[in-house]
């Protein structure tokens, strides 16, 4: 039985957390290789904009890449 509901606790918190959130604007503050998909228009229709933290003193990396519509949600970014 303890199996079981460990199971069921599992599977309510992993769904929630397979989707991945689509900003409208780049977040200011975003720590060190945390990963955050914008909603751009400098890329091509189909695609969402990646931008990887860094370090101190290196630029974020950005590029544009595909995601299904399984995998993504809209959500306002507060700027």
């Amino acid at each position: 039985m303890r199996i079981l509901a460990s199971v069921v606790i599992t599977f309510l918190v992993a769904l929630p957390c397979s989707a991945q959130t689509i900003l409208k604007s780049e977040p200011l503050m975003l720590a060190p290789y945390e990963v955050a998909f914008v909603r751009d228009i400098s890329c091509p229709s189909g695609k969402v904009l990646k931008v990887t933290g860094a370090i101190r003193g290196l630029h974020r990396r950005k590029a544009c890449v595909a995601l299904s519509g399984e995998q993504a949600s809209l959500a306002t970014a507060t700027p």
